[in-house]
């Protein structure tokens, strides 16, 4: 019989485009319903995918604290979430709920 090896799964090796990057902080904010660190895990993901170091750098923080805000445990201040994304060359959109998505939270 033969065996079936797995290894972990991990997003950050397919999050190869700023689109893909995007794409996947886009999707994961609109399933996180108000859970501040899933969004921060998402973008710990993206910045491993860019480069811990350099998204550190470019954000203006230590390695360890990029680590710590983005690990999914916390939930970062809204001045390092921004820094962050603008270290991705991302950034963070607002538009208005439609009737159908207020019905949802509601």
């Amino acid at each position: 019989m033969t065996k079936t090896v797995t290894s972990p799964y991990d997003i950050a090796e397919h999050l190869r485009t700023p689109e893909e990057m995007a794409a996947y902080l886009e999707v994961c904010m609109e399933e996180a319903e108000g859970d501040a660190a899933l969004i921060a895990k998402a973008l710990g993901d993206i910045a491993r995918a860019k480069g811990m170091s350099q998204v550190a750098c470019d954000a203006g923080l230590s390695r360890e604290s990029l680590y710590k805000a983005l690990s999914g445990e916390r939930n970062p201040s809204l001045g390092t979430v921004l820094g962050v994304v603008r270290a991705l060359g991302l950034k963070l959109r607002a538009e208005p709920l439609l009737d159908s998505d207020a019905a949802v939270r509601s």
